[in-house]
């Protein structure tokens, strides 16, 4: 019964079979379906990003193991339900990496790793039925995600341009049509053009090898540390806050800048 208490290291099948006996013996993981874990996957992985930007790599195994234990809950309901198991999972994934690394596997010449993602790309239309190159990207990916993985995918077939001098332009004529929006008062309009700034933007940021849900990632935790400094010169009290003056406020921000640099 409890042959698993003792052991000092534990394997990928002592995993499997922990998960499956939890399905049985455990009523919080009986009641869970596809469904109900979504939200779990999406909080680990979340959690191994923040992990990854914190470089706290001590903790990263653990978060990777929660991460994993997703794939393999996911894997025993696919099992219970006769449609895929943990192996078929592993199957799949071995194949296509064989599949889509020719340069590795095979005899194809890739030099260099924008080639190698390239061919990767190209391949996924060519071998797995995608009616387009921009196929694949997950609609409910992050707004920017989304729209960095459309121009990595475009520009497999050389539809981006050439220096980064182009992409400066651009995003000073977006920039000018979202004031002239602005001026127009159609709300529409802004809406519009603020959405082509924040792809132009997030062209600049591929050119400057900046991923930007990386970026803004990081921007709001700089900002909540330093709005945090802010509270706790008032105590957390947000009436306090509230009587506050701007200049004030800002006063405290720049030291919690100041201090960040120190």
């Amino acid at each position: 019964m409890n042959d698993f208490l003792n052991k000092k290291e534990y394997t990928m099948d002592d995993l499997l079979a922990i998960m499956h006996r939890l399905r049985k013996e455990c009523p919080w993981d009986a009641k869970q379906t596809h469904q109900t874990l979504k939200q779990f996957l999406l909080e680990e992985t979340y959690e191994v990003l923040e992990t990854i930007d914190q470089e706290n790599y001590d903790k990263l195994a653990e978060e990777l193991g929660d991460l994993l234990l997703q794939v393999v809950f996911h894997s025993e309901l696919g099992a219970e339900e006769g449609r895929f198991d943990f192996g078929q999972v592993v199957n799949h994934i071995a194949r296509k990496l064989i599949r889509r690394h020719p340069h590795v596997f095979g005899d194809k010449k890739l030099n260099d790793a924008q080639a190698v993602q390239d061919n990767w790309e190209q391949s996924k239309v060519k071998n797995e039925g995608r009616k387009s190159l921009l196929s694949g990207i997950p609609k409910a990916a992050p707004a920017l995600m989304q729209a960095q993985r459309l121009q990595e995918k475009a520009a497999t077939v050389g539809f981006e341009w050439e220096s980064i001098g182009p992409v400066y332009d651009k995003v000073n004529e977006e920039w000018e049509e979202l004031k002239e929006a602005i001026k127009h008062k159609n709300q529409q309009e802004i809406e519009d053009e603020f959405g082509d700034l924040l792809f132009a933007l997030v062209n600049l940021g591929r050119f400057l090898n900046v991923k930007p849900e990386d970026a803004l990632r990081k921007t709001n935790q700089k900002f909540i540390r330093r709005f945090e400094h802010i509270e706790k010169q008032y105590d957390n009290n947000v009436d306090a806050m509230k009587n506050a003056t701007l200049q004030e406020l800002d006063e405290h921000w720049e030291r919690a800048k100041k201090q960040e640099h120190e």
